[in-house]
C-alpha cells in the first residue's frame, strides 16, 4: 500500500471514531440532536474553494486562511445540531423565559439557524470536545473551525441548524499553527 493510500485510510478511520465519540458524548436529558458527516477526497477541495469564495462575498476575515488549512487536510469532520428541540427546562439561558417562548420565535437564518436552546449548544460543545480528544489520542492534528460550518451550510453539504468543522491533517508539523 502506498503512503498516500494508508494515510488516507488511517485518517478516515480516525474520522469515523471521532463521529462515534461525538454521537456517544453525554447530552442534556439523554436526547441526541448531534449529527456527523465525514468528508474526504475531492469534496474537501471543493469545501476549501467555497470557504474562500464565501469569505470574499461576505467580506469576513480569515475564511481564506482557514480554507488553506482545509485544502491541506486529508479529511474534514462536520459535527452539528440537526433540528434541535429545547431541553424543556425553562431555564432562560437562551434569552427567553420559557422554552415555549423560544419555540415561538421565527427562525433567524444567517450562517446558522437560531435562536437555539443553550443546552443543545452545550451538547454540541461536548460532542466536539469528545471528537477532537479522539483525534488527539491518535496523534492526528486537528482544529475546530466555525468557518467550515458556515461554508458547508452555504454549499448545501448539510442543512443542520448549527455546524462546526474539524479538519484533520497528518504531516511532520501541525498545519493549524503558525498560520
Amino acid at each position: 500500500m502506498e503512503t498516500q493510500e494508508w494515510l488516507s485510510s488511517g485518517v478516515g478511520q480516525v474520522a469515523e471514531m471521532m463521529g462515534l465519540a461525538a454521537i456517544t458524548a453525554p447530552k442534556a436529558k439523554g436526547e441526541n440532536f448531534v449529527a456527523v458527516k465525514i468528508l474526504q477526497g475531492s469534496i474537501v477541495q471543493d469545501l476549501a474553494q467555497a470557504m474562500t469564495a464565501y469569505g470574499e462575498r461576505s467580506q469576513k476575515a480569515n475564511f481564506d486562511r482557514d480554507a488553506r488549512n482545509v485544502a491541506d487536510s486529508q479529511a474534514v469532520v462536520l459535527i452539528g445540531l440537526e433540528k434541535p428541540n429545547t431541553a424543556g427546562l425553562n431555564c432562560g439561558a437562551c434569552g427567553y423565559p420559557t422554552c415555549d417562548e423560544l419555540l415561538d420565535q421565527p427562525p433567524y437564518q444567517g450562517e446558522f439557524i437560531g435562536p437555539m436552546c443553550a443546552f443543545r449548544i452545550l451538547d454540541l460543545g461536548i460532542a466536539l470536545g469528545s471528537a477532537v480528544k479522539t483525534a488527539s489520542l491518535f496523534n492526528v492534528d486537528n482544529r475546530i473551525m466555525y468557518r467550515i460550518g458556515a461554508a458547508a451550510r452555504q454549499m448545501g453539504l448539510v442543512d443542520w441548524h448549527f455546524v462546526m468543522g474539524v479538519p484533520l491533517s497528518v504531516s511532520g508539523k501541525s498545519i493549524f499553527f503558525d498560520r
